[in-house]
């Protein structure tokens, strides 16, 4: 494997585009992440390669080549993330919307939609989702399943709003203009400490990780 560009690195580790067996892909690698944060950097690896082998049928999915406790090497997506693509068609929407839909089957939530830097616009004009860190996988779609899938949704919205807001539905702005109890108390209680620790203390931002397809 031959690693040719560093795409990000921050203290949970280092992610590359490599080459394997001849092809593009990409190295999330854990080993250099900081040693007080090896145990979180690695926890996340599991919950991204959990959800990956989950969806590893879904086609237009990033897939996992393999993996160990370290690291995590999937295929490479050709594409831009959604602040360099500005998709402006309802096709995009539409597809990216029944792609969500799709993954919510399998019981899984990406908990992370809200980065426009997680959704790509692919060279071939599909949408795709990347970076599942935050992913939760369950077989029980109770309260929390349901609540969390919703928030997938409103974030997508957010985002068809940004680029093409006249595609909006009615019931797509209802959705956009209620958010979760979930939603409320991440808003009030955990996003100001999220926020002071990510952007004062790690440096980063809702569109980090911009390069990494």
């Amino acid at each position: 494997m031959l690693k040719n560009e560093l795409l990000k690195k921050d203290l949970f580790g280092e992610v590359w585009k490599v080459t394997a067996e001849g092809k593009d892909a990409i190295l999330r690698d854990t080993r250099p992440a900081r040693w007080w944060l090896k145990w979180l950097a690695r926890s996340l690896l599991r919950r991204e390669t959990r959800a990956m082998a989950t969806l590893h049928e879904v086609d237009g999915m990033p897939q996992i080549i393999s993996s160990d406790s370290q690291t995590l090497l999937r295929t490479f997506i050709a594409g831009v993330p959604l602040l360099e693509g500005r998709p402006d068609t309802a096709a995009y929407f539409n597809d990216a919307a029944k792609l969500l839909r799709r993954i919510h089957r399998d019981g899984i939530t990406h908990n992370d939609l809200a980065k426009e830097a997680n959704i790509l616009l692919c060279d071939d004009g599909s949408p795709t989702f990347i970076d599942f860190q935050l992913a939760g996988v369950t077989r029980q779609r109770g309260r929390m399943f349901r609540s969390a899938a919703r928030e997938d949704i409103r974030h997508l919205l957010k985002h068809k709003r940004t680029y093409r807001p006249d595609l909006l539905t009615t019931r797509e702005r209802n959705i956009l203009d209620s958010p979760s109890p979930l939603s409320r108390a991440w808003m009030l209680l955990v996003k100001p400490l999220y926020m002071f620790v990510t952007r004062k203390l790690l440096g980063w931002s809702d569109r980090e990780g911009a390069a990494d397809r």
